[in-house]
């Protein structure tokens, strides 16, 4: 007995049902596969990098001819056998716009609205992806962001070992609704530049919270390199113990896993230099991260094949309980991990933030002055501000006398400006025995700090604001305080931690 329905069904002659097959084939057939793609770096209302060559890049047909126009330049290439094509613009001499970037193979792309500026990576873990609308007064920071020539764009976070080629994202004016989601530090960095400089500004938020700087570098990079065979194999014993933990495995702390799926679909756009907020994560192995963080941005460097560009970081903040009595801590040899990179490699520099963190907060809601510190940095360095000091003090050597020790400083822009009290707060000393106690500090005329404690005769080393969350005060005359620094290279908590 058939089916109720069965005798309705209507006969197909083979003519016909072939005819059905290739239409349902061309209906599942991907109709963009001529079509040309950009990345999603490229579209309406982007930034170029002014004075620079830009590289466009995007995928096409095999062997289709591709054209890209901005202004009066055109340049034209064909796609390689796997797709892929890319184009160099000419360097842009003058700031502004609007223009418009027409692309052209099989089909025709224009993108509009595009401005010609300066262009920053801001990059890190949750202290630089905290929005404006988690940071101080973000009903009025959001109120009065009405800066139609600074653009935000923001990258998903993706953890993968497969090398992406794109991303899900978009170029957006700076408007009070546009600018409350936004990394908090990056904007008001980039709103300071804007305010200084008078240019358009872009911004390019991949931050993700919680990430280790391990996780930002190209694995093959780190498995080239010795000095993290411990780290990597580390790495591969949990691969093995738990391959079905997708937490760790598309996670934000295994090597490669943020370069990956973050970082590398924007490597290779035109920038003027990135900046950082990270460390927190590496705190436990900041002796690692002496050789880990200098190692990243030289390869970041390398892949973007824009020379040493510019590359700013911030400081770890003060955080956790204060301590009564002088200890060890892995926040300060992170810190001080962070200052050795500047005499590592060029064309670097520190926001020292010491006196703006939360002991009970690890994400401290100041994030306006965390910019302008940053901003500091590019104004002096690569826009060539006069009269804007950028560096914090840092310690330059010591000469004993006595029982007392004499510092030596430099970068006292505006001389010494002790917060609160007259006195230097947040000296320790120590003698032969290696043990730091509460010493006395002393400004001398010239400048320089002399130090001593009762009880300590003969002084070998002298520490300032080594703690997780330091008591101290010192800033010189422009209010940039001094950098923690210890004259000792005693082996510290974090010295066999990989």
């Amino acid at each position: 007995m058939t089916s109720g329905c069965s005798h309705l069904r209507p006969r197909l002659t083979p003519l016909a049902a072939f005819g059905l097959l290739l239409l349902a084939g061309l209906m599942l057939a991907p109709a963009s596969l001529a079509d040309v793609q950009l990345n999603n770096m490229f579209g309406s209302h982007m930034v170029l990098q002014q004075g620079i060559r830009n590289r466009v890049w995007g995928r096409a047909e095999p062997g289709e001819k591709v054209s890209v126009t901005l202004a009066d330049q055109t340049h034209s290439t064909t796609a390689g056998d796997d797709g892929s094509w890319e184009v160099m613009l000419d360097a842009v001499q003058e700031y502004g716009g609007p223009h418009t970037l027409t692309v052209k193979g099989d089909n025709t792309i224009v993108f509009e609205d595009v401005l010609i500026g300066e262009v920053w990576v801001c990059a890190g873990q949750s202290n630089m992806q905290w929005s404006v609308n988690a940071s101080n007064d973000a009903d009025l920071e959001r109120a009065s962001a009405d800066y139609p020539q600074i653009r935000l764009i923001s990258v998903p976070q993706v953890g993968t070992q497969e090398p992406q080629w794109n991303f899900n994202g978009s170029w957006k004016a700076c408007t009070p609704e546009t600018v409350g989601g936004f990394s908090a530090v990056g904007y008001f960095f980039g709103r300071q530049l804007h305010q200084t400089l008078g240019v358009p500004v872009g911004l390019i938020n991949n931050a993700w919270g919680g990430s280790a700087c391990e996780a930002w570098i190209n694995r093959e990079k780190l498995a080239e390199d010795g000095r993290f065979e411990k780290l990597l194999a580390r790495w591969e014993q949990m691969e093995k113990n738990k391959a079905d933990d997708a937490r760790l495995m598309n996670g934000n702390a295994r090597p490669g896993n943020i370069y990956n799926g973050v970082l590398l679909p924007s490597i290779g756009y035109g920038i003027r230099g990135a900046i950082w907020y990270q460390g927190e994560s590496n705190a436990s192995r900041a002796y690692q991260y002496r050789d880990l963080f200098p190692f990243m941005i030289t390869t970041w460097r390398d892949e973007w094949g824009q020379g040493d560009f510019p590359f700013y970081w911030v400081q770890l903040a003060d955080f956790r309980a204060e301590k009564p009595e002088p200890a060890e801590s892995d926040w300060a040899e992170l810190r001080e991990a962070q200052t050795m990179t500047m005499d590592a490699l060029p064309a670097t520099g520190e926001a020292v933030i010491l006196d703006i963190g939360e002991g009970k907060d690890i994400h401290p809601k100041n994030k306006q002055d965390v910019g302008k510190r940053l901003a500091r940095w590019a104004l002096a360095n690569d826009y060539g501000i006069q009269g804007i000091p950028c560096h914090s003090p840092r310690y330059a050597s010591m000469e004993k006398d006595g029982s007392k020790i004499v510092l030596s400083f430099e970068h006292v822009d505006g001389g010494w400006r002790p917060f609160d009290v007259a006195e230097p707060v947040g000296f320790t000393i120590a003698g032969g025995d290696k043990v730091f106690v509460p010493a006395k500090a002393t400004i001398r005329e010239d400048g320089t700090i002399e130090v001593s404690a009762e009880g300590v005769a003969d002084p070998v080393a002298v520490r300032y604001a080594w703690a997780d969350n330091p008591v101290c005060n010192m800033f010189d005359g422009v209010g940039l305080p001094l950098t923690p620094f210890r004259t000792d290279d005693f082996p510290g908590v974090t010295v066999n931690n990989h």
